[in-house]
């Protein structure tokens, strides 16, 4: 069966970074739209893609987008918007009528599973809305609906895995003892690739879900079992609401709040598929769908090989810039601060350079552990994404991955690294690490911190920090300079090598 001309709306995100390879694998001719291109130049798929640039809520962009193609992915959610439902509406009208117009034959949206008689939460209510607008686009729609996804680096699985890692006692309000039907990612993927295929006369949602039904109590429980950690007491706490739960979720796991508050208020309902409707247009993946323990099993196998091809945290945080650098030379208007620093070093650029890019996650930040931490726990409290997002690989970083608080905006290895604060402040930052080779062998290391203030609050803010900034960006290059200097000197061969 020849491939299909395909859009994928939603590459960099989780699901749909991880459903480009699989549509390349089955023959599809595959386009992907990104509002930040860079985000995906270092994919191990760019070179099987085309990539254009547009943004969902751009009706010329989606035009662009979608011309010539047969089958739409549409994988977008603005779930860190505040007023994600009406961005998310108008994104769906915009791709719907683009669609039409475009000739595309299917379109294919994961939505959530929507509970019957009862009062929606704010994000079912939103993905309920989006598949309604799809369906009614005039394009035969598959609207896909699943509950809780289990795999390496889902934003569900990451609140189900550091509130049973860390804690000694599973605090339990209410809504962990509702039932939920979870479905590993694998067999997400597997749903979405082969709905292109439907017949032309099926337009309708779908209950998507795996074999288990369990309480959210007991899948931590299985959780912790699964990873080998000791059985977790139960602790009820019936008062503890979504919205408190969230909060807690926000201060516990890497999910900021602005993610986690939406996802636990959709806890409330129970989320189990009414029918099993798919069956008769999809069969079952080969060897039946996956258990929720062996979804977990490989989810955990993926982490400790640090082979988590995407992450949720991979989305952009709202309200962040994905413009040029406003120091650029074709950028003018308003104040900028800066703090530049440089030393010379006899550390070899190459030894330099992989200090650079280890940096944050478990490696740290070279400067005022404290210091860190601190501010990453205000950022925390105040709504923030904090430290705990950590980084996908110990030593390598990508274009659009997150790291901390900040993310990476662009790498040119082995010379540069830039990045992009997601941290709440009053302005906009970034950071940047710089290698400079020089002739004898040595380098010339380059940090450069840039801020540009919004308002009052923005000046004052980098003036508060200024006398803050020897210790903390002064130890930066200390720190950085003495960890390549010592593995430079480690490299080196010893005055007798050789000698016998």
């Amino acid at each position: 069966m020849a491939g299909m001309r395909c859009v994928v709306l939603g590459a960099t995100g989780y699901i749909g970074g991880r459903l480009v390879p699989d549509l390349i694998r089955a023959g599809h001719r595959v386009r992907v739209m990104a509002r930040t291109p860079a985000k995906v130049a270092e994919a191990p798929w760019l070179d099987h893609v085309e990539v254009v640039r547009g943004d969902v809520t751009v009706a010329d962009d989606v035009r662009a987008a979608l011309a010539g193609q047969e089958c739409v992915f549409y994988l977008i959610h603005s779930l860190t918007r505040r007023d994600f439902a009406r961005i998310d509406q108008h994104a769906a009208r915009t791709v719907a009528t683009a669609a039409r117009s475009a000739g595309a034959r299917r379109i294919v949206y994961l939505g959530g599973i929507i509970p019957e008689r009862t009062p929606l939460s704010r994000h079912l209510a939103s993905r309920a809305d989006v598949g309604a607008i799809l369906r009614g686009s005039g394009v035969p729609t598959a609207e896909l609906r699943a509950a809780v996804i289990i795999g390496s680096g889902s934003a569900s699985f990451e609140i189900l895995r550091y509130l049973s890692e860390r804690l000694p006692a599973i605090v339990a309000p209410r809504w962990v003892h509702n039932r939920i039907q979870p479905i590993a990612v694998r067999d997400v993927l597997y749903y979405l690739e082969r709905a292109a295929w439907l017949p032309a006369d099926v337009n309708r949602a779908f209950d998507i879900g795996g074999p288990d039904v369990l309480t959210y109590l007991t899948m931590m429980q299985k959780y912790a079992a699964v990873a080998g950690l000791p059985r977790r007491l139960v602790l009820p706490v019936p008062a503890l609401t979504p919205w408190l739960s969230a909060q807690w979720v926000n201060a516990i796991t890497p999910v900021p709040r602005a993610l986690a508050i939406p996802l636990i208020e959709s806890l409330v309902h129970e989320v189990v598929c009414h029918d099993n409707d798919i069956a008769t247009y999809i069969p079952e993946p080969e060897g039946g769908a996956t258990h929720y323990e062996q979804a977990v099993e490989l989810a955990l196998a993926r982490i400790r090989n640090a082979d988590v091809p995407t992450r949720w945290s991979d989305a952009d945080i709202a309200g962040v810039p994905s413009n040029p650098l406003p120091s650029d030379p074709d950028w003018s208007g308003g104040s900028l601060y800066e703090d530049v620093r440089e030393r010379h070093t006899d550390a070899s650029p190459s030894v330099l350079w992989s200090v650079i890019e280890s940096i944050g996650g478990q490696n740290g930040w070279y400067s005022f552990p404290l210091a860190w931490s601190l501010r990453g726990w205000i950022d925390r409290v105040t709504g923030g994404v904090g430290l705990r997002r950590g980084r996908k690989h110990p030593h390598h970083l990508h274009p659009g991955e997150a790291l901390d608080w900040w993310r990476v905006e662009h790498i040119d290895r082995p010379r540069l690294l830039r990045l992009r604060a997601e941290m709440r402040v009053p302005g906009l930052a970034w950071l940047e690490l710089g290698v400079e080779p020089r002739a004898d062998g040595g380098a010339c290391y380059r940090q450069r911190a840039i801020f540009q203030p919004h308002g009052m609050a923005g000046h004052l803010y980098w003036k508060a920090i200024t006398p803050f900034h020897d210790i903390v960006f002064g130890g930066m290059v200390r720190n950085i300079i003495g960890t390549a200097e010592h593995a430079t000197a480690d490299d080196e061969p010893s005055a007798d090598a050789g000698e016998t």
